[in-house]
């Protein structure tokens, strides 16, 4: 009977000290911890694209292309931007972000190809206006602001110092009854 409990509490515990190691994800590493706007941004509905770039290009849509890699420490960074990128401008504009190891591996790419704007950096953020013309072209993590400025300027919005500035509601279904309505 000692021995079944001694065995039972070390299989336990076994299983305890194991289970943690394979649950954390770490934003400050190149270890891949999952898809970096589900578990790092919060927002599942980014990836995959709601259209590949030629659809964005037939509709007439600006597009937002980021290209990134999911066990990359940077991109894990950048992926909170972006999602609020798709926040303010999900709307009007595509937003397109690319894993660049699913790119083909070619000599040339065409316009309406994603390789063709992809310049060898991670995180990239390109922004092409409704006519295909490339209006941006950030290396890095780039500041929220810096995008935003550019997107203002394409859709004749008013810049950020005339305007009010842009917050959602904190809103769910738990604490909807605890929000205080605003007149």
């Amino acid at each position: 009977m000692l021995k079944k409990t001694i065995l039972i509490f070390l299989s336990c515990l076994c299983l305890w000290m194991s289970h943690p190691l394979a649950s954390m994800a770490d934003i400050d590493n190149d270890r891949y911890d999952g898809n970096i706007f589900v578990v790092y941004a919060g927002n599942g509905s980014l990836v995959p694209p709601r259209l590949t770039l030629k659809q964005s290009f037939e509709r007439k849509l600006p597009v937002i292309l980021v290209y990134y890699l999911d066990d990359n420490s940077d991109s894990k960074e950048f992926a909170f931007i972006v999602s609020r990128f798709q926040e303010f401008y999900g709307r009007a504009a595509s937003i397109i972000p690319v894993n660049v190891d699913t790119i083909p591996m070619k000599n040339r790419y065409s316009r309406d190809e994603v390789g063709y704007y992809y310049d060898g950096v991670i995180p990239q953020t390109v922004i092409l206006d409704e006519n295909r013309k490339e209006i941006y072209n950030g290396e890095g993590i780039v500041e929220f602001e810096a995008v935003d400025d550019i997107l203002r300027d394409l859709f004749d919005l008013l810049p950020r110092s005339e305007s009010v500035q842009l917050k959602r509601r904190n809103f769910n279904q738990f604490n909807s009854e605890l929000v205080p309505e605003e007149n």
